[in-house]
C-alpha cells in the first residue's frame, strides 16, 4: 500500500533563487507544499505565480521572528531564552503574527492552508499561545489551518543532538493544538545539519522508508545564487538537484510514497 507524504519547501520569497527553485519543483510535482515569508518585499510580486501552483499544493505561512524582514526580528537565541523564561509579550507576538497572516492573505487572496515557523519559533512556549490566539481571530467561522508540530519529529537525520533539543523545546505543542481543534501531521522529518557535506539524498531515502502515512517532511531547496546572507545556500543547491532528479522519483516509487497535500479532513476524523 502507498503512503501519503506532504513534502514542504520552506522559505518561499526569501530570495529570487529560492523562490524560482520552489516554483519549478512545484510545477514538476516534486513538492506538495511550500511555506511563505509574507513580509518579504518579494512576496507581492511572487504571490500570483505561486497561486498558479496552488491547486496541487498546500500554501502556508512561514511564521517568522528571526529573519530580518522588519524591526521585529531578533536572533533565535533571544526567542529560545525569553520563551523559556516566559518573558515574552503574548499580545505583541499575536499582533506580529496577525500582521504576517494578513500580509499573506492580502496578496494571495485567501488565508494560508497551514502555519509553520522559521527555525520552528511558532512552537516555542508563549509564541504558541499567541499563534493559537491569532488563528482563533482570523479563522473564525472558516475551515481551520493545520499546524506543523516539531515535537512529532520522527527522525533527526544527521543531527541527533539537534533533534533532542528541538523536541524538548517544543514539547506539548501538538497536544495543545489538538486541544484547540487544530490538526497536525503525526510524523515530521527533514531535520539535518543543512551543510554542503551532508548526504541529503541518503537522508531523504531514509525518511522515505521511515515516514508514516500522512506525515510531513520539510526541505529547503533553491537554485544556485551568490548570496552571502544565506548560510545554507550550498545545501539548498544539493537539495534542489536531488528533488529535481529522476532518482528522487524512483526512490518515492520504491518506497511506495505518494506526494500529496495534507489530507486534513481525514486526519481530523481519525
Amino acid at each position: 500500500m502507498s503512503r501519503r507524504l506532504t513534502l514542504c519547501a520552506d522559505d518561499f520569497a526569501q530570495s529570487p533563487a529560492i523562490s524560482e527553485g520552489i516554483l519549478t519543483l512545484l510545477e514538476r510535482r516534486r513538492l506538495s507544499a511550500t511555506s511563505v515569508f509574507s513580509l518579504s518585499p518579494l512576496w507581492p510580486a511572487l504571490a500570483g505565480e505561486l497561486a498558479q501552483r496552488a491547486p496541487h499544493a498546500d500554501i502556508g505561512l512561514h511564521c517568522n521572528l528571526t529573519h530580518p524582514f522588519d524591526d521585529s526580528a531578533r536572533p533565535l537565541g533571544h526567542w529560545l531564552l525569553y520563551s523559556r523564561l516566559r518573558l515574552l509579550s503574548r499580545p505583541a507576538l499575536r499582533d506580529t503574527l496577525l500582521r504576517q497572516i494578513d500580509a499573506f492573505a492580502e496578496h494571495f487572496g485567501r488565508l494560508p492552508d497551514y502555519l509553520d515557523g522559521h527555525q520552528h519559533v511558532h512552537a516555542l512556549p508563549v509564541v504558541r499561545d499567541a499563534l493559537l490566539e491569532a488563528v482563533a481571530l482570523r479563522w473564525r467561522g472558516r475551515a481551520q489551518p493545520y499546524l506543523r508540530a516539531p515535537d512529532r519529529l520522527g527522525d533527526s537525520g544527521d543531527s541527533q543532538g539537534k533533534g533532542m533539543v528541538l523536541k524538548a523545546l517544543c514539547a506539548g505543542f501538538a497536544g495543545k493544538a489538538r486541544h484547540r481543534g487544530l490538526c497536525t501531521p503525526d510524523w515530521f522529518g527533514g531535520l539535518y545539519s543543512l551543510t554542503a557535506e551532508a548526504d541529503f539524498p541518503g537522508l531523504m531515502r531514509r525518511w522515505l522508508q521511515r515516514c508514516q502515512d500522512g506525515g510531513l517532511i520539510m526541505c529547503h531547496p533553491g537554485l544556485p545564487a551568490e548570496d552571502s546572507s544565506d548560510p545554507i545556500g550550498a545545501a539548498r543547491q544539493q537539495e534542489y538537484r536531488y528533488l529535481a532528479s529522476a532518482a528522487f522519483v524512483e526512490d518515492c516509487q520504491r518506497n511506495g510514497v505518494v506526494l500529496e497535500r495534507f489530507a486534513q479532513p481525514l486526519r481530523l476524523g481519525s
